[in-house]
């Protein structure tokens, strides 16, 4: 799970530039999660036309939509990561132009929506490593790769 703060009450109590500081490392890792989906898309495009088997065909297919949506939630959310770190120079400028509470609730909601991106990123990465090495070792696509 993507944590990079302790749990308890650190949102609530710590200071808005560290939470600034936070939140530019979450825009850094979703952009490095993006690069890594295009490599990925890429890797699926090129490579696994060529597979024979249709069963490796259909999952393959499955993978690919999978990085397509991942790709949709990355630039969703590397936008309203952005957005929420304008919110935080704002408050940082200017504490009176939010509600603190709320906006330190919405946060965390943030940080919950990335933590579930990447652990969706993960298992994604988990399958196509998978199905390429099976693809690999049983279809002519090894044959192609060599």
């Amino acid at each position: 799970m993507f944590r990079s703060r302790p749990k308890d009450d650190y949102i609530l109590e710590t200071n808005w530039e560290e939470l600034y500081v936070l939140t530019r490392h979450w825009v850094s890792n979703l952009e490095f999660y993006k690069d890594d989906l295009k490599f990925f898309r890429h890797l699926i495009d090129k490579y696994f036309i060529w597979i024979n088997e249709k069963e490796h065909q259909v999952k393959a297919e499955s993978i690919r939509n999978g990085v397509i949506k991942l790709t949709r939630q990355s630039n969703d959310l590397i936008k309203e990561t952005l957005k929420h770190l304008g919110h935080i120079k704002d408050i940082m400028e200017d504490p009176f132009t939010h509600d603190s509470q709320r906006f330190r609730e919405e946060h965390q909601g943030l940080e919950d929506k990335i933590s579930e991106f990447i652990k969706s990123c993960r298992t994604q990465r988990r399958e196509l490593f998978s199905i390429t090495e099976h693809i690999v070792e049983n279809d002519r696509l090894g044959e192609i790769i060599t």
